[in-house]
């Protein structure tokens, strides 16, 4: 990625509006559905056995280190999982690669294909902002089928709420290397999600989620040790 997409990512003109939104009434937007430490607690399993078709990850400091192009090595094995569950109906949803304003020809998507071994959406809207119908057409199915995996609560757990999908946040793998905007994004976010969970304030309910012990199924324990 070059410096001035750097610059420019880390700009989301969409997301402050829905911020503002959201602190102004909608919390629950913010709230995922599930909370792990990372993606070795996802039952892959379980979510397609729910019904669930497909699954969204983002990127950075979900599946990789900042900006790097490589699946983080301890993830490798969940992801494997994830894959084999899904026949590999997986896919990242960027805000660069991919995306129209930053990779019109999709450059950088085709050499992160390469590099992750994953689909990358290609799309015109920066998440939070923006529909689903890119992600229906990638997968064929409804945006109520697939899950949305990312760990920024402003971002990727909001487009996720807003268009319907499964959320599922992972905590960040490291906060090394992030630019400072988002570090300020990240402590403003934990603020106001810390305080609505304290007020009870919980994610939307999701039409394929009948109950929260349901949720409770879709988080298994590692075998780390």
């Amino acid at each position: 990625m070059k410096w001035w997409q750097k610059v420019s990512q880390n700009f989301n003109a969409d997301g402050i509006r829905l911020f503002a939104y959201i602190i102004g009434g909608h919390p629950e937007l913010s709230m995922a559905h599930v909370t792990v430490p990372d993606i070795r607690w996802v039952d892959w399993h379980a979510l397609k056995a729910a019904g669930f078709k497909g699954c969204v990850f983002d990127k950075d400091n979900t599946l990789t280190e900042p900006y790097a192009l490589g699946i983080h090595e301890p993830l490798t094995g969940s992801m494997k999982q994830c894959m084999d569950a899904f026949d590999g109906h997986v896919a990242l949803l960027s805000n660069s690669a991919g995306l129209q304003e930053y990779d019109p020809k999709g450059e950088e998507a085709a050499s992160m294909e390469k590099a992750l071994g994953v689909r990358v959406v290609r799309h015109i809207t920066k998440k939070p902002a923006g529909d689903a119908v890119d992600l229906e057409k990638h997968f064929s199915c409804k945006a109520e089928e697939l899950v949305m995996i990312g760990d920024r609560y402003l971002t990727d757990i909001v487009y996720g709420n807003r268009n319907g999908l499964l959320t599922i946040r992972p905590a960040p793998l490291t906060l090394e290397g992030e630019p400072s905007a988002v570090l300020l994004a990240r402590r403003i976010e934990d603020h106001y999600v810390r305080k609505w969970t304290q007020h009870g304030i919980k994610a939307p309910k999701h039409p394929m989620v009948t109950s929260e012990e349901m949720l409770k199924s879709f988080v298994t324990e590692p075998k780390l040790w």
